[in-house]
């Protein structure tokens, strides 16, 4: 039997980091989406959940704090993990992002080897 592949949901509005994001992603074999605003990631994340979300918090629309308590919000996706990915990296905004539920915090910039295995763990954790 063929495990399918977890798939990433990267939410970002920087052309640049979501490029670079999806090929990370992708040659890590995860099936990886885009949504640049956070309208378009909660679109994608009712129209097909993805395993994990890595989610940037300054976002259009709807912000990553926003974006990850509706998420959080709604029990069909509690399976989701999300990987608040973002340059601000105060401990007040740290604790903020895990309050409203996300699984872990990444301060950009980022190592993307850290990053890769960072995302390889949340998706083996089971989620309570």
């Amino acid at each position: 039997m063929v495990a399918t592949a977890k798939s990433v949901l990267v939410v970002d509005d920087e052309p640049n980091i979501m490029l670079s994001l999806q090929y990370l992603m992708k040659q890590a074999g995860y099936q990886v989406r885009l949504a640049r605003d956070g309208e378009e990631a909660l679109a994608a994340v009712a129209a097909n959940p993805p395993d994990l979300v890595l989610l940037d918090i300054n976002i259009p629309k709807r912000n990553g704090y926003e974006v990850c308590q509706a998420i959080r919000a709604d029990d069909r996706f509690k399976s989701v993990r999300i990987l608040m990915l973002t340059a601000k990296g105060r401990e007040v905004e740290i604790e903020k992002g895990l309050a409203l539920g996300a699984d872990g915090y990444e301060t950009k910039p980022f190592s993307t080897r850290a990053l890769a295995q960072r995302v390889k763990e949340m998706l083996e954790m089971e989620r309570a």
